[in-house]
């Protein structure tokens, strides 16, 4: 797999040294890339995720995320909870606060994934997706609320120019994308997907008057996860995809500032990165020669 390496022209107005960032999952995957990432730039990087033992298929725990969160150069803190649990939630936010002194920033990365048409979907999967999805992406963000606002103001009292850091939430999902294909095709994941991605309406609107930056990311192409290899013919999807580096850069070009400044937005990594100013992104793909596929909702 070839590796992009323009990321260090990410240089974003906002530092990230010192900052805390409260992440749902990575334990993998694309949060796991994320968590990497930010970690590189001096972060904080507090995990919420249920992976305490390896999987028996799957690489990869919330101990060893932390693992690599500190060989990047972050400090890590593994909190080993359920995303559905109101009781774990709360646990993952006090002791994030409770160990880094605050947070900054709140990732909703944790999300389950069934395509299955509706007439055959079970409903203890459709539960599943939505418990993880959007109760779970809506009572994460409930709770950070009171620490991003606690942060907002001790911004506002740091001294320094028109620059001054926002408290940002980042929650992966979708645009809103209302063509009945998506319905049609998935209903149940599709309707817990758009649940997500309406959390970044309503918080955006929340957060407006400390001027938080609440957004949500979307590949534009598959990205190659565990999952996507899991799937049928998940090898060769996987060879059409690109790095989940692609999203780490993103979001990294959104969380320092380096994309500008985005409210309520709904963005793919590519959109994002010709934001911060970097066009050429084929060293992102799994194998160059092949056609990219373009995911899903858009």
């Amino acid at each position: 797999m070839t590796q992009n390496t323009s990321a260090h022209q990410l240089q974003g107005p906002q530092s990230l040294a010192g900052r805390t960032v409260l992440i749902s999952g990575g334990s993998r995957g694309i949060g796991h890339a994320i968590a990497v990432a930010l970690a590189a730039r001096g972060a904080h990087i507090a995990l919420l995720a249920k992976t305490d033992q390896p999987h028996p298929s799957l690489e990869g725990t919330v101990h060893t995320a932390v693992a690599d969160v500190e060989a990047a150069g972050g400090r890590g803190l593994a909190v080993v909870g359920d995303v559905r649990s109101d009781e774990d939630v709360d646990r993952a936010v006090a002791e994030t606060v409770q160990t880094f002194g605050g947070i900054d920033v709140l990732i909703n990365n944790a999300s389950a994934i069934d395509l299955t048409p509706a007439p055959d979907l079970p409903m203890k999967r459709y539960d599943l997706m939505h418990d993880i999805n959007v109760r779970g992406t809506y009572r994460l963000t409930q709770a950070a609320v009171p620490h991003l606002r606690t942060s907002a103001g001790r911004a506002a009292k740091e001294e320094g120019g028109g620059d001054r850091w926002a408290p940002k939430v980042l929650t992966l999902a979708p645009p809103l994308n209302l063509d009945p294909e998506w319905f049609g095709r998935h209903l149940g994941y599709t309707m817990a997907k758009y649940g997500m991605t309406m959390t970044t309406l309503g918080f955006a609107r929340t957060l407006a008057d400390v001027g938080a930056e609440v957004n949500s990311l979307w590949p534009a192409t598959l990205i190659d996860t565990a999952a996507i290899r899991a799937m049928p013919d998940g090898e060769a999807l996987a060879q059409t995809a690109r790095s989940p580096q692609i999203m780490a850069d993103a979001a990294l070009a959104l969380l320092t500032g380096a994309a500008g400044v985005h409210r309520g937005e709904f963005l793919t990594d590519e959109q994002v990165l010709a934001h911060a100013g970097l066009e050429d992104l084929s060293g992102y793909a799994v194998d160059p020669a092949q056609r990219l596929t373009p995911d899903i909702f858009l």
